[in-house]
């Protein structure tokens, strides 16, 4: 097993693109957001906000009629696009010009959603970060997995990685069981946790920044969001990966000094990825 290459300022240095002063938000990437389900839908509230703080020129999420309200109030510069169902999603029906797409947070696992994933899989072939109950319904259907593009993006903490590649009895068995997972579906692996590391096939990444102020309710959907953002802005796979979960990290180690590790909640995310950035030019 290769030793993890650490995910510093020197390695971020090497991926980061700087803004041209001529774009405008028709070249920034369009991100969609796929999620949402009744009591769920604040997940993606986040993972769509996240993801233009992260700076895509335009975001689009896909929610269940319940959603849409909550959407336009919560994220006015989110456009919104929605199911037929009112309170889950039960087909991806869509006729949208996107260049990367996130998919699961809040979604939930009702059966009309299972088969709306599998047929969304099955024609899909845009860059793609899946995370929560996307993982945990392609857990219950691993013959799904082969419908995923390669180097799609997977985002799972520990429980959920655990339901895709069974029970692991030391770190190093959980990272190797995650090595061949990754070379055989060909999909990048963000194993969220502390530290969090990226697998790429026999690539191992591992990130050194953040800290315990991120254990709390709707981070993840805070980097599904940033992940995808970056993919819509046409960073290569891994670039993405590494970039989205290193700005995650600096996020809590920028505001620690203000909120200590107990106030901090999933939207100082959000309101940290702008100091993140400007710290990148220091």
């Amino acid at each position: 097993m290769n030793s993890p290459i650490a995910i510093d300022r020197n390695e971020i240095l090497k991926r980061y693109k700087t803004i041209d002063k001529y774009t405008h938000k028709g070249i920034q990437g369009h991100a969609l957001i796929i999620g949402g389900s009744y009591g769920k839908v604040g997940a993606v509230s986040l993972s769509a906000k996240a993801a233009l703080r992260t700076g895509c020129g335009l975001t689009t999420v896909f929610v269940p009629q319940c959603g849409y309200e909550i959407l336009q109030i919560s994220v006015p510069e989110v456009m919104v696009v929605t199911d037929d169902h009112e309170k889950y999603i039960s087909e991806i029906a869509l006729n949208l010009d996107v260049d990367a797409i996130g998919i699961g947070p809040g979604m939930g696992q009702k059966m009309a959603t299972q088969k709306a994933l599998h047929d969304f899989l099955s024609n899909n072939s845009l860059p793609l970060v899946i995370d929560a109950d996307a993982l945990n319904i392609l857990s219950h259907n691993p013959s799904w997995i082969a419908l995923l593009p390669p180097k799609t993006i997977l985002t799972p903490h520990y429980k959920e990685l655990e339901r895709l590649i069974g029970k692991w009895h030391s770190d190093e068995d959980k990272l190797g069981k995650t090595i061949v997972f990754s070379l055989v579906n060909q999909v990048v692996v963000v194993m969220k946790g502390a530290p969090t590391y990226i697998v790429d096939g026999q690539t191992i990444y591992v990130n050194t920044t953040g800290n315990a102020a991120l254990a709390t309710a709707g981070s993840g959907d805070v980097l599904t969001g940033m992940i995808t953002s970056l993919l819509a802005q046409s960073y290569k796979t891994i670039d993405a990966a590494i970039l989205g979960v290193y700005l995650h990290g600096l996020t809590a180690d920028i505001a620690l000094p203000e909120t200590g590790y107990q106030s901090f909640i999933a939207s100082d995310i959000i309101a940290n990825i702008g100091k993140a950035y400007l710290s990148l030019k220091k």
